[in-house]
């Protein structure tokens, strides 16, 4: 069984959820619902997804100890060494949930990181701002409430832009799953070993955390800021890296030959986020980094030499500019990864954990150095 599925065909990559086309989810689901889809295999019954969401909802506060706890990280540390902590914490503040042979158990487990997770979130970037950590409202929505306890006033009202709403939402979809990557490769290593939901979470969040992984989006904004602040052309900028042998950030995937299917979606939002911020006077260098990713994109999608090399842009040459619109620093923008994708590796550790065929991760190695050699005393060396 696959939990999620990528298919290239004749210059089209597609990518389902369980066989369910990613571009219907983003138009007709939400996250929690998605998350159940990823865990389930089949989509939840209005019954089953009122419950699901009420329990999430309901497990989004943390008790005061565990409030404490995020207070003593330094304010600069790495918002992905604070959640692969907190994360890996959770066991040890819930350790009536970490039997992984008890599948209620489990399924609190699974909950607890889901609900949590955006919480701690929303303390890591209130934390590195210097303002004070809030409380879950659990009349609102799951990405509603997040950003409302990451950019509320304390005692202010606030009410959530529903774009940014929207757009986070399927931001949090597109990055919920995507085959034996890297990181959920390090999940179900880690889960082999029988290690707890938590400890194996906080692994693939470890794993995220490198830049040739999860950080891909920030590497993108840098990129996007140089040739913005490099008194070049887009045009220009892109030859000389071309002649140098430069890479161009957010251009070309793994996986995907030709346009990278979850791009098309994040670029449908910026596009979205673009117009209705023109009517609001974005500041002009904000505007420019726009500018320079929609020129970009036309050159890397029209350009032989991207092209013949498959270098489409992929879904971190979004992202960055819709987290950043949305009002996210770049150092926050893998936490945001990761958020979405806690279902998917959730999904992924409990079919490998259910597959009797599961044996202990021990990928092998071959040896290339001497075959013996006698030991030599230290005063003879």
């Amino acid at each position: 069984m696959r939990i999620e599925d990528h298919v290239h065909r004749r210059n089209r990559s597609i990518l389902r959820y369980r066989g369910y086309p990613i571009e219907q989810l983003c138009e007709h689901s939400d996250f929690l619902e998605v998350a159940w889809l990823l865990r389930h295999g089949d989509l939840p019954t209005q019954a089953e997804y009122d419950r699901f969401c009420s329990d999430i909802n309901h497990k989004t506060m943390v008790g005061e100890d565990f409030r404490t706890f995020m207070g003593s990280f330094p304010r600069a540390a790495h918002p992905m060494s604070v959640l692969a902590a907190a994360v890996n914490a959770l066991a040890a503040f819930y350790p009536d949930t970490t039997d992984i042979t008890d599948s209620d158990q489990l399924d609190e487990a699974a909950k607890i990181i889901m609900a949590k997770a955006r919480t701690v979130v929303s303390y890591i970037f209130r934390r590195r701002r210097d303002e004070p950590m809030l409380y879950p409202d659990l009349a609102r929505g799951y990405v509603d409430d997040f950003l409302r306890m990451c950019f509320a006033v304390p005692y202010e009202r606030f009410d959530s832009d529903p774009l940014y709403v929207h757009a986070l939402g399927r931001l949090l979809i597109i990055h919920a799953d995507h085959e034996q990557n890297c990181s959920t490769s390090v999940v179900r290593i880690a889960g082999s070993a029988h290690a707890n939901l938590y400890a194996a979470i906080s692994a693939g969040i470890n794993a995220l955390s490198g830049p040739l992984h999860g950080g891909a989006n920030e590497a993108v904004l840098r990129q996007l800021k140089a040739i913005r602040d490099s008194g070049k052309s887009v045009r220009q900028f892109v030859e000389d890296a071309k002649a140098e042998g430069h890479r161009i950030s957010g251009l070309g995937h793994r996986v995907y030959k030709s346009y990278d299917p979850r791009a098309a979606i994040a670029r449908l939002y910026l596009e979205k986020i673009i117009a209705r911020e023109d009517t609001r006077k974005l500041p002009a260098d904000e505007r420019a980094l726009f500018d320079v990713a929609v020129e970009l994109e036309d050159i890397a999608l029209n350009d032989e030499y991207f092209v013949s090399r498959h270098l489409y842009p992929n879904v971190d040459f979004y992202t960055g500019l819709i987290y950043r619109a949305i009002g996210f620093d770049p150092a926050m923008f893998t936490t945001l990864f990761a958020l979405g994708r806690i279902p998917g590796w959730i999904a992924q550790y409990r079919e490998m954990l259910a597959d009797p065929n599961t044996k202990i991760g021990r990928p092998r190695q071959v040896y290339t150095g001497e075959v013996e050699r006698a030991y030599i005393p230290l005063n003879q060396r």
